[in-house]
């Protein structure tokens, strides 16, 4: 018998349903199959028999075109990422909608590296560690952190605590 030559129309259909799907979203094959216009009663094997390379080798190289074209549509990369989140804000700004355009170009901020989320993860309690230990980790966590934070005493506090 041999192979077809070139796809039907049924089957161009039935692989742009599987792959994009239908109005109310994804399809199985069998669902797809019987919208392509194939057998009710024969869609489930129509669907099986249509995605085995094998049996057809058009439609599964059909069908890995169509992904391969909708991943290219879809895709995100630094360059189109920040680009649209530009867009967005921009159209967020000229409707008024503040809040929308200030996260938008937060998102871009994050996107370009300008912001780090920081977590910090404290597993133990304090309570369990000697008075040594604590001085320790304070000492360690100023050491840590003095480029961040003001270690620098407050004169009036100071002075408070020895009056007690």
């Amino acid at each position: 018998m041999g192979l077809p030559k070139r796809l039907t129309e049924m089957q161009k259909r039935f692989a742009e349903l599987l792959v994009f799907g239908g109005p109310d979203g994804p399809l199985t094959k069998s669902e797809a199959a019987k919208l392509a216009g194939y057998s009710e009663k024969r869609c489930r094997q129509e669907g099986s028999e249509l995605t085995n390379p094998r049996l057809n080798p058009l439609v599964v190289k059909y069908i890995g075109e169509l992904k391969e074209e909708r991943l290219k549509k879809y895709e995100v990369n630094y360059a189109t990422h920040v680009a649209e989140l530009g867009r967005i804000k921009d159209a967020a700004l000229k409707k008024g909608a503040w809040s929308a355009a200030v996260n938008a170009e937060t998102n871009r901020g994050k996107a370009a590296g300008l912001y780090i989320d920081r977590k910090i993860i404290k597993t133990g309690k304090l309570e369990d560690l000697t008075e040594e230990q604590l001085e320790s980790k304070m000492k360690q966590i100023l050491e840590d952190y003095s480029q961040i934070i003001d270690v620098t005493p407050d004169p009036k506090k100071i002075e408070g605590n020895k009056k007690d």
